[in-house]
């Protein structure tokens, strides 16, 4: 029997996906918050794949389930915090609603942030690439906070727009994102014992993959392969393992290849070169200048330490 596919529906603007959910008209074209209860959204509605074209920063309470995003999926737990870029498909299965829950959702289409410094400092928050089964947890008093901030952006958009209606509103997001942020770093840190297995794994793909024949064929470990083994997006490998270590997820592969560097240098009586292209990288010299970064040392000027 044949798996039914979903049917991918390009919403391209929110009068679109208002219309979709039975919602009245977006007071402004470029940006909307709906607060979910208000409106008393069907739970069948909950379902489809869509691809809208606005940053999407959803926050619900009382929720729990899962949510496909890129290729990986969004866990709830109670509850949690998401956050979609424009572009990327957002499809929805079933969710497990409690009696009392509540939901805000605020679409921002790339246009309402142009000429605004935000509009490029948003790119660089990693969470809008997460594609993993990771969303933000929130304590009571950092939903609080969050809720705060929705509701000023709700109430500056129900009042008259005026000329500095959207500066006010640039600022609320700002704000939202700043507080998302320092809420994603914190979870990093009391996620302990799940990012430390996941560490641990990182670490095991590494051993495997320079202790094999994967160098020679396909050169030097990425980000990429790492992120692909652990069923995590890029992003938010890079973004776990400096808030928990202190460095990228690339400064842990390259500490990685020094380390198996030097055990061939002091270890075996290959040359530079032969263990240049046996830990994967094209050119000796491009492992040179990795390892004298990371040593102060040339990998010649290691040997013969070494061997003093």
């Amino acid at each position: 029997m044949k798996e039914s596919k979903i049917a991918i529906i390009n919403k391209r603007t929110l009068s679109e996906i208002h219309r979709d959910h039975g919602l009245p008209a977006p007071a402004h074209p470029l940006i909307s918050l709906i607060d979910w209860p208000k409106h008393q959204i069907p739970k069948n509605n909950f379902s489809g794949a869509v691809v809208s074209g606005f940053y999407r920063i959803t926050c619900n309470f009382g929720m729990s389930g899962k949510s496909k995003y890129g290729q990986g999926y969004y866990d709830y737990s109670d509850g949690g915090m998401t956050f979609v870029a424009p572009t990327q498909v957002i499809g929805a299965c079933a969710y497990d609603v409690a009696d009392s829950w509540s939901m805000f959702t605020l679409l921002i289409h790339p246009d309402f942030l142009w000429n605004y410094p935000l509009a490029k400092k948003i790119k660089q928050y990693g969470f809008f690439s997460y594609n993993t089964n990771e969303a933000l947890h929130l304590s009571e008093k950092e939903q609080a906070t969050l809720v705060t901030i929705f509701k000023n952006i709700g109430e500056e958009l129900d009042s008259r727009i005026d000329e500095v209606s959207q500066d006010v509103i640039v600022a609320q997001i700002e704000l939202l994102l700043s507080y998302a942020n320092r809420f994603y770093k914190r979870q990093f840190i009391t996620r302990k014992i799940v990012n430390s297995d996941l560490l641990q794994k990182m670490e095991d793909i590494l051993e495997e993959y320079l202790t094999g024949d994967k160098t020679l064929n396909d050169g030097i470990p990425t980000v990429h392969y790492l992120a692909e083994r652990l069923n995590v997006s890029p992003s938010y490998l890079s973004d776990m393992v400096r808030s928990v270590t202190g460095q990228s997820a690339l400064g842990v592969i390259h500490q990685k290849l020094i380390e198996k560097a030097k055990e061939k240098l002091s270890g075996t009586n290959l040359s530079v070169s032969e263990v240049a292209y046996d830990l994967g990288f094209g050119h000796p010299s491009s492992f040179t200048k990795l390892f004298k970064s990371k040593t102060k040392l040339s990998p010649l000027d290691f040997r013969k330490s070494f061997n003093n």
